[in-house]
């Protein structure tokens, strides 16, 4: 087979009608084309993705909420142009596209309701940056750091090491409470009662400086203690110290109630506990009497 028999059956391949869309003809000469399209738009974001990110470093800027934000609303831009491309490549009128799609999806929002409502939702939280990488939420009951915020959903691990898919529409339109929104400063609250024959501001001295050395962990302010109730056993106060650590809350509690215990027991202070009086009529005391 000569070369110009070889490129003959090379183009009649490439010219071979695959199938129709409407008056539109399919070949694969059109098909190759558009999947160099799509493999090239994958390049030039992950290529974009790159060079943004060295620019952001190269001008100093680390705020990773508007910096991943825009990497990512960049990304997808990118790939929405190389999408839009590879269809008109295969010769698809779009405005045609658009108005089947429109029917078609009128047929089908019901099924994709959720699916468009957690992808709009990824979109605002992109554009807000109320939620990024590395924060520390409390959401549905749980604490969790966040792994990684995608147009869907957002990947989360929690304190007990389990990854969990959280649908963007439940950070969108429930209330979550961000630890590190702003600052990372946490206020740990930690209640202990005492007896009502206390003194009570030298119990409040002893527990200020007995929590002053938490292990491991750095104060940003001094520690407060507040009296918040008088119980029906005791004397409530409540010592309050305030870290940058809200992931290891639960630890930095434990070393905290530690650490008040011990301060409570050098000083002599009992640490109260329920306790009740009982006080017996006349008539009920001669009639145990017999008994005893």
């Amino acid at each position: 087979m000569t070369w110009t028999e070889r490129l003959a059956s090379i183009r009649g391949f490439l010219d071979y009608r695959l199938f129709e869309i409407g008056s539109t003809s399919v070949t694969a000469a059109t098909i190759i084309s558009a999947g160099l399209v799509i493999l090239l738009t994958l390049l030039l974001a992950r290529l974009v993705d790159r060079g943004l990110a060295r620019r952001f470093e190269a001008q100093h800027i680390d705020d990773p909420r508007r910096t991943g934000a825009l990497i990512k609303l960049t990304h997808y831009l990118v790939l929405l142009v190389g999408f839009v491309v590879a269809v008109d490549t295969l010769g698809i009128d779009l405005r045609a596209l658009f108005a089947a799609g429109a029917v078609f999806a009128l047929a089908i929002s019901f099924g994709l309701q959720n699916f468009v409502q957690n992808f709009v939702a990824g979109i605002i939280l992109l554009v807000e940056r109320s939620v990024s990488e590395n924060d520390v939420l409390h959401v549905e009951d749980r604490v969790v750091r966040v792994l990684r915020v995608g147009l869907r959903s957002t990947i989360v691990r929690t304190r007990d090491d389990q990854e969990i898919i959280v649908p963007n529409s439940i950070l969108v339109q429930s209330s979550v409470t961000n630890y590190t929104l702003s600052d990372d400063l946490y206020r740990i609250r930690v209640p202990v009662g005492v007896a009502y024959d206390t003194d009570i501001p030298h119990a409040v001295d002893v527990l200020e400086a007995g929590v002053r050395d938490i292990p491991g962990v750095e104060l940003v302010y001094g520690p407060k203690t507040l009296v918040t109730e008088f119980g029906n056993s005791s004397i409530v106060l409540e010592v309050n110290v305030w870290t940058r650590n809200p992931w290891d809350s639960l630890v930095s509690r434990s070393h905290v109630r530690m650490l008040i215990w011990k301060a409570l027991k050098d000083a002599g202070i009992t640490i109260a506990f329920p306790q009740m009086d009982v006080h017996l009529d006349e008539p009920v005391l001669e009639a145990l009497r017999p008994a005893s």
